[in-house]
C-alpha cells in the first residue's frame, strides 16, 4: 500500500525528511478496525515526533488524524461493521494514519459526521478530543450546562485546538470566551470560532484581559507558551481557577499558583490510548458526540487548507506550515 514515512529525523527542507514508501497492508487486532483511509489532517504532534524521535533508517508513519471506510474488523469488534464510515486521532505508539490503510483501536474511533465529507472531518478528532478532555474532564466543567458562567482564556484561539475549545464552550457552557490572537485573519477566525473577545498575544496580555474582565478569569486553557505565561495566568485568574496546558516545555515555577489556590492540570488525548486505560472507549463516545453537534449544525469544521493528495511532498509543505506558526484551522490532505 502507499503512505508517506521518514527513516532519519531531518529537517523539513530536506526532500528526504518525508519520503514516498510502500507498505505491506497491516493486519487487524481482535479490538481493531481496518480503514481505507480518505483524507487526513495534520497536527503539530507530526512534526514534533519527525524532528525528536529518530527511527534509525526504519520508515515510520506519522498521522494522528483520519477519516475514511472500515473495510475489515477484528474477531472482537462490537461497536463498527465493515463499509462503517469513520473519524479518529489514532494512538500514538501505533502506525499513524498517512497509508492508504490503517489499523485502530475501535474504542477510540467515532462514527465520521453524516453531513461532512472526508476531509472536513478529517480535521476533527485529535482537537475535539483535546478540547473535549481539558474543558469536561481536567478543568471539570460540565457539558451542557448552560446556566454556568464564568470567563474562559483560551491561547491561540484560530489554532486547531483552540478553535475548538472556543467552540464546545460556546456550544455547551454560558462562559465568556476570551482568545488569544494577533493578526486580522486570525482574529477574525477566532471569532467565527465562538470566541467573544480578542486580545493580542504579541503585546502585554494581563492588562487586556483585565480590561475585558475585571475582576479576572475563571478557567485557562493554554494551547502554547505556558511556560512565558504561567505569571500571567497566575495574575489574571481567580482564586480557585483551573489552568490546564497541552503544549511542551521545561520546569516552571509552579508555586506561582499556590496562593490562589490554582489548580494545574495536563491534557494529552493520547493517555488513554497510550496506557491502555479501562475507559477508552469514553473517546468513542466523545468523537460520537461531537459527530452528532455537527450534524446538528452546532460545530464546524476547522478544516482551512487543503493540500491536495497524501504523498510525501505535500506532507513536507503542511509541515512546514505548522513550523512557521501561521497555520489557521487545520491543514488536510485527501486520497492518494
Amino acid at each position: 500500500m502507499p503512505a508517506v514515512a521518514y527513516r532519519k529525523s531531518l529537517p523539513v527542507d530536506d526532500a528526504e525528511s518525508l519520503v514516498d514508501v510502500r507498505l505491506p497492508v497491516p493486519q487487524p487486532g481482535p479490538r481493531d478496525l481496518l480503514v481505507q483511509v480518505e483524507a487526513i489532517a495534520v497536527n503539530p504532534v507530526d512534526y514534533k515526533v519527525r524532528q525528536n524521535n529518530d527511527p534509525g533508517g526504519e520508515p515510520k508513519v506519522l498521522g494522528w488524524d483520519a477519516a475514511g471506510t472500515v473495510v475489515a474488523v477484528g474477531d472482537e469488534v462490537e461497536l463498527f461493521e465493515v463499509g462503517d464510515e469513520v473519524f479518529y486521532a489514532g494512538a500514538i505508539d501505533r502506525p499513524g494514519t498517512n497509508a492508504r490503510f490503517h489499523a485502530v483501536d475501535e474504542r477510540i474511533v467515532g462514527r465520521k459526521p453524516s453531513t461532512l465529507s472526508f476531509t472536513e472531518a478529517a480535521a476533527l478528532p485529535l482537537t475535539s478530543l483535546t478540547a473535549w478532555e481539558g474543558l469536561f474532564e481536567r478543568l471539570g466543567l460540565h457539558d451542557g450546562a448552560l446556566k454556568q458562567t464564568g470567563t474562559l482564556l483560551v491561547t491561540a484561539a484560530a489554532g486547531g485546538v483552540g478553535a475548538m475549545v472556543a467552540q464546545l464552550a460556546r456550544a455547551l457552557t454560558s462562559l465568556t470566551v476570551i482568545g488569544t490572537a494577533s493578526r486580522p485573519e486570525t482574529t477574525e477566525f477566532a471569532r467565527r470560532m465562538g470566541v467573544t473577545h480578542v486580545v493580542d498575544h504579541r503585546k502585554p496580555l494581563a492588562e487586556q484581559v483585565r480590561a475585558v474582565a475585571p475582576g479576572g478569569v475563571d478557567h485557562v486553557f493554554s494551547t502554547t507558551g505556558t511556560d512565558r505565561n504561567l505569571a500571567v495566568y497566575a495574575d489574571v485568574l481567580k482564586p480557585f481557577g483551573g489552568l490546564v496546558a497541552i503544549d511542551d516545555f521545561g520546569p516552571v515555577e509552579i508555586g506561582l499558583l499556590k496562593s490562589k489556590s490554582i489548580s494545574f492540570h495536563w491534557e494529552l488525548m493520547f493517555t488513554r490510548s497510550l496506557h491502555r486505560t479501562p475507559d477508552q472507549a469514553v473517546q468513542h463516545h466523545i468523537l460520537n458526540q461531537v459527530a452528532r453537534l455537527v450534524d446538528a449544525g452546532i460545530l464546524t469544521t476547522t478544516a482551512t487548507t487543503d493540500l491536495g493528495t497524501i504523498n510525501a511532498e505535500h506532507l513536507r509543505e503542511a509541515h512546514r506550515v505548522l513550523e512557521s506558526g501561521r497555520a489557521i484551522g487545520k491543514i488536510t490532505l485527501t486520497g492518494f
